[in-house]
């Protein structure tokens, strides 16, 4: 049975929407002025709340702004007797649902109570929905071998800290893809996940992208720029390929995730920011530590979660679950109508060497839907699968 909150000081107010709404199957608690009915707010959970704005102590509109800070988000309908456009219109700026004039009109307070409910069931509905994407995010990494399991439950446990995690792997493993997931299921999900291929950028760009730049701090600086710490504080920031970083900005990176505080490129203004930072590596960096080209603080801050990817060789069990998720996907993509494997063709896609992991596997795919017939056989895996073939 849902719950009704009436505050109002007028007892015969309270008396006659207790009526109203007992005969419509809810559960009535009253309250006689806005502290008593705070009181019940915060203990009890309430699908409704029926509010006079004129009451000692604390009136409805003070009421109303204490439930927003609060965070609160069950439905407020102010009532008056006092009321005017200018009442009505300030109740809802500051976060009513409704606003309903004395004397009470029974056929308006029922069709704001259904309208109440439905808005009631759609933020349900809202919540349920987002768990639902939050979960198929989570579980975007295909597969159900031991290796990816525990991979899937280490996302779990850890993504809601703000740890840092470094993952390992071979290139095409999917590094990105548990990168994304620790992000969609943290708490920082609604902010930006922004990713950096250390790699790809030149030595000489890459304190730049990272911290940004002021305006004349070199040749084509034509003026101030944001960098990557920046534009992900509040977010993620996944620092792809952190093996190919250069000493100098190994030095500054180790500087913002002790003292969260950047500098841009030529400038001397410290900027706080606050974001997670997750990398990932295909290379052996304590080999690297060694070898005197990354630094040993660096790793021991980048790796207080470490995460390893196994290659596709070491997971074969899962290659027909991941070759019908692309299979699928690529079929929508190209506009076709889906086609199948043959079961010798996913016995024959398990004996391939794939040393380039996912990535290669989605390629083969590809090429497969492109050049073969309905049914995909194996001895068009062994044709196509080799592009020298």
């Amino acid at each position: 049975m849902n719950k009704i909150l009436v505050i109002d000081d007028e007892r015969s107010i309270r008396r006659a929407l207790r009526e109203i709404f007992e005969f419509e199957n809810y559960e009535v608690h009253e309250a006689e002025n806005g502290k008593l009915g705070l009181e019940q707010i915060k203990s009890n959970s309430f699908d409704l709340i029926f509010c006079d704005i004129k009451m000692p102590e604390m009136d409805g509109l003070e009421l109303l702004q204490e439930v927003q800070k609060q965070k609160i988000d069950t439905p407020m309908i102010m009532i008056s007797g006092h009321g005017n456009i200018e009442t009505a219109v300030d109740s809802i700026k500051k976060g009513a649902f409704d606003f309903i004039e004395k004397p009470l009109d029974l056929n308006r307070i029922l069709v704001t109570l259904r309208n109440a409910n439905d808005r009631v069931q759609l933020v349900e509905e809202k919540k349920v929905l987002k768990n639902t994407v939050r979960k198929f995010k989570g579980s975007s990494i295909i597969g159900e071998s031991p290796e990816i399991v525990k991979i899937k439950e280490m996302i779990e446990k850890v993504a809601p800290s703000d740890a840092r995690v470094l993952i390992t792997g071979a290139n095409g493993s999917g590094k990105e893809l548990v990168a994304r997931s620790l992000h969609d299921n943290s708490n920082r999900s609604k902010s930006q996940f922004i990713e950096v291929n250390c790699a790809a950028i030149p030595s000489e760009l890459i304190e730049s992208e990272l911290f940004g730049h002021m305006k004349g701090a070199f040749t084509s600086a034509v003026k101030d720029k944001k960098g990557k710490f920046e534009l992900a504080s509040g977010g993620t920031l996944f620092l792809d390929e952190i093996g190919d970083m250069s000493p100098s900005a190994q030095a500054k990176v180790l500087r913002a995730l002790q003292e969260n505080v950047i500098q841009r490129v030529g400038g001397e203004k410290d900027i706080k920011v606050d974001c997670r930072i997750v990398a990932a590596t295909n290379k052996d960096l304590r080999a690297e530590i060694e070898a005197g080209r990354f630094r040993e603080d660096l790793f021991h801050r980048l790796a207080v979660i470490p995460i390893h990817v196994p290659s596709l060789n070491e997971r074969r069990e899962d290659i027909p679950m991941l070759a019908e998720h692309f299979l699928t996907m690529v079929c929508s993509e190209q506009g076709i109508a889906r086609k199948q494997f043959h079961e010798d063709a996913l016995k024959e896609l398990q004996s391939i060497d794939w040393t380039g992991n996912i990535r290669e596997l989605r390629n083969v795919v590809e090429r497969l839907v492109i050049l073969c017939e309905n049914e995909i056989s194996g001895a068009e895996v062994r044709t196509y699968a080799n592009p020298k073939n």
